[in-house]
């Protein structure tokens, strides 16, 4: 038997893998709150408008993802965003009070761009000069300062991870959020040759993968593998697809696996708060709403903290580990105005920390997702790392709503209030990979190991904050627990 703490993506996504194995049945997911997704949420206004809280489009090139979606019965409701939509071509940087298109092309490449004042091309040759400093790990803005220079690191990474995490880079692991680029460094010295040639040494690895594939498949083999391979992405591979979200918003997502999983006799309890957890050896004793469940297996999608103070009794060790992958606390406020309101067509604007504003940057949601309304629709990204500097003394929903629409309207020249508004505030939502994240992630498991202790850890304190990154932790983390039953 099987407890799964959380119902939010990769809780929801490790009981869907978890099926794969009946050792691990009966599986029970327990969520403390009144309803599935976690983070992923999609808000439906009364004109059809969707406001999307969370995630709200995929990078095309996860293909598990594609597969699960396709799993669920969902592929009907994708939206594709291809090669060449303004969605998938356009991203600004907002700086020295201006819009700045980054380089979507060889020509942009090369040519002087307004954000550095010289083209990117001659910044990246930097990488080829930068002499190699061997290192277990270093924030990110040390390491791209040392290959590229001060500028791409403040002006260009800063703000897209911003973006990505609402993080501060010179805090940041770049071991764990550069990982290929940063082992390319410590390898062979240069960032560009090493990816270069990991590239090459991958596709001859594949190559012969193949290879050694067809000399033992026989003919039936092949038409029965041709027929179960997944549609959804061999079309996002042959129409060139950059990024995908869903119609009628990405929370159908999470809900289709509920229902997939439910119907599979996995039991899902709502308001059930996991208050303890002790491992005994013949069985894992949860305290849930005050009572005493026992289980076989524990996995848990919980943020790290929260698991933390679960176990901090009986395994304090562990328990230090896990409290010391802090959160972030993001502000995003949905934003609805006029059709055809916005400067350029773009998948949104980032804005860097050392511009000093509170806002981390704006989505074009409806540019890359129309909506049925046909409104323009923005969601503004606040707060982050700074959250406590520019909102800890005031953040109700009326100052936050009154921040954004202060920066939308003086970086994207709106001048109008908009017709609609939904304030969220997602206390510690972001996990924060510091320096020294891989190694701690290492302690971790040799913890678990050693102890040998029947828990299995995903979502997204490890080993990446994406939707697919939570979803292949999910997978991966069953994998963990199989092993050792």
């Amino acid at each position: 038997m099987t407890a799964i703490l959380g119902a939010g993506i990769s809780g929801l996504s490790a009981a869907y893998y978890a099926l794969e194995n009946p050792k691990m049945a009966p599986l029970v997911i327990l969520e403390a709150s009144n309803r599935v997704g976690g983070w992923i949420r999609s808000v439906k206004q009364s004109d059809g408008t969707i406001f999307e809280t969370g995630p709200r489009v995929i990078r095309a090139n996860t293909n598990h993802l594609l597969n699960l979606v396709e799993e669920l019965g969902l592929s009907s409701k994708v939206v594709p965003i291809k090669a060449g939509h303004p969605a998938a071509i356009n991203r600004y940087i907002y700086a020295d009070n201006k819009l700045h298109c980054l380089p979507n092309s060889l020509k942009g490449v090369m040519t002087k761009n307004t954000l550095l004042n010289c083209s990117l091309s001659k910044v990246l040759l930097n990488d080829f000069k930068a002499i190699k400093v061997s290192k277990d790990d270093e924030s990110i803005y040390s390491f791209i300062e040392r290959r590229f220079g001060k500028d791409i690191s403040e002006k260009l990474v800063a703000p897209v991870l911003c973006g990505i995490c609402g993080g501060d880079i010179h805090k940041l692991s770049a071991k764990s959020f550069m990982t290929h680029a940063f082992e390319a460094e410590q390898k062979y010295g240069s960032i560009f040759i090493g990816l270069f040639k990991q590239k090459f040494v991958d596709l001859l690895n594949k190559s012969n993968e193949q290879e050694i594939k067809l000399k033992n498949m026989n003919d039936t083999q092949t038409i029965t593998k041709s027929h179960n391979t997944p549609l959804l992405a061999q079309k996002a591979k042959t129409e060139a697809w950059k990024i995908w979200g869903l119609q009628g918003g990405f929370e159908q997502l999470p809900q289709a696996l509920a229902e997939n999983i439910s119907k599979r006799g996995v039991n899902i309890k709502m308001k059930h708060n996991c208050e303890e957890i002790v491992f005994n050896k013949d069985c894992v004793e949860l305290i849930v709403n005050g009572k005493v469940e026992r289980y076989s297996n524990v996995i848990s999608s919980l943020p790290a903290k929260s698991l933390a103070n679960l176990i901090q009794k009986q395994h304090p060790e562990l328990s230090k580990e896990l409290h010391n992958v802090p959160t972030v606390t993001i502000a995003v406020i949905n934003l609805q105005f006029s059709e055809n309101v916005l400067p350029v067509k773009a998948f949104g604007v980032l804005v860097p920390p050392k511009e000093e504003i509170p806002i981390l940057g704006i989505i074009f949601d409806s540019c890359a997702l129309p909506q049925n309304s046909k409104m323009t629709v923005l969601t503004v990204m606040m707060g982050g790392a700074w959250f406590e500097k520019y909102f800890g003394k005031c953040s109700s929903e009326e100052h936050l709503k009154m921040v954004a629409v202060k920066y939308v309207n003086e970086l994207l020249y709106i001048n109008e209030d908009p017709k609609a508004c939904h304030v969220s505030v997602l206390k510690d939502c972001i996990p924060q990979y510091m320096i020294g994240h891989a190694q701690r992630l290492t302690r971790i498991q040799d913890y678990i190991c050693a102890h040998k202790i029947p828990l299995g850890l995903c979502g997204s304190s490890y080993h990446g904050v994406g939707v697919s990154h939570v979803i292949l932790s999910a997978k991966e983390a069953v994998s963990n627990i199989n092993q050792h039953i």
